[in-house]
């Protein structure tokens, strides 16, 4: 029983830097600096996060348990994985949001069988991130974006018992909060085709502490498709009432950007 409630918090987990420091414009003459163009465009990139997982996780109310696992691990339990980040920007403004959603299961048979012969588990886990931003460098070179958001989270387990004492008995446990987030995002152009992406951000609010930093490089497939590929790491401390979601997730994250 403890086994399979560990596995299926561990699963329940899967979610959902800065990357130049230097004057973008420092060696450019002030004629040479194109002015920047005022009029919205969009992007939106589905992505896939190989995020393993570690830290400590309590609901139910049962013991604090503490967790290591590689996302094959989690993959196993995985019905369903939904990652979305989009951008809305015009000249210096932007407006993003990255959106994580997941639905696991696990089942067991328990070891004894008096209480229960088996015993069925789903969570769900949302994250979602709205954001607005300005760039305080920008030029040829790239830029470097000054942000700020929220960060909403929703976890919910279900365990569902099938014969024996609690047989067709089920119960939920859940928590929901907020986050402010603040940070900075920004990309650097190698060439034309090959670039470097990365964000760092941090606060807190529901959670003691929530953050979320990522460095990769891209390329340009064509005028309006990219691909990314890089690291990710996310971390949230979170605990009230004797539900905790203490947890860091890291790993290869992978996307594909379309702009219009």
């Amino acid at each position: 029983m403890k086994r399979l409630v560990t596995a299926a918090i561990v699963a329940s987990a899967l979610l959902c830097g800065p990357l130049m420091a230097a004057d973008l414009n420092a060696n450019r003459a002030p004629d040479d600096v194109p002015a920047i163009e005022e009029r919205w465009t969009y992007s939106i990139t589905p992505y896939f996060w190989a995020a393993g997982l570690s830290g400590e996780t309590a609901q139910f109310g049962l013991p604090t348990v503490n967790m290591d696992a590689s996302f094959s691990d989690i993959f196993d339990n995985l019905d369903f994985g939904g990652m979305l980040m989009g951008e809305a920007r015009n000249g210096r403004f932007s407006v993003f949001g990255d959106l994580i959603y997941t639905k696991l299961s696990a089942d067991d048979n328990t070891p004894h069988g008096s209480l229960a012969t088996s015993v069925d588990v789903d969570t769900q886990t949302f994250a979602g991130l709205f954001g607005v931003g300005y760039s305080v460098l920008e030029g040829p070179e790239g830029r470097l974006d000054v942000v700020g958001g929220l960060r909403v989270w929703s976890v919910e387990t279900e365990i569902s018992f099938n014969g024996g004492i609690l047989g067709g008995r089920s119960y939920t446990d859940s928590a929901t909060w907020v986050d402010g987030l603040a940070g900075v995002r920004g990309t650097y152009n190698f060439t034309p085709n090959f670039y470097a992406i990365g964000w760092g951000l941090v606060g807190g609010g529901g959670a003691n502490i929530d953050w979320d930093v990522m460095a990769g490089v891209g390329y340009n497939i064509n005028e309006t498709v990219s691909a990314t590929i890089g690291y990710r790491a996310l971390g949230v401390d979170y605990r009230d009432n004797g539900f905790i979601f203490d947890v860091v997730q890291q790993g290869p994250i992978v996307g594909f950007t379309i702009r219009f």
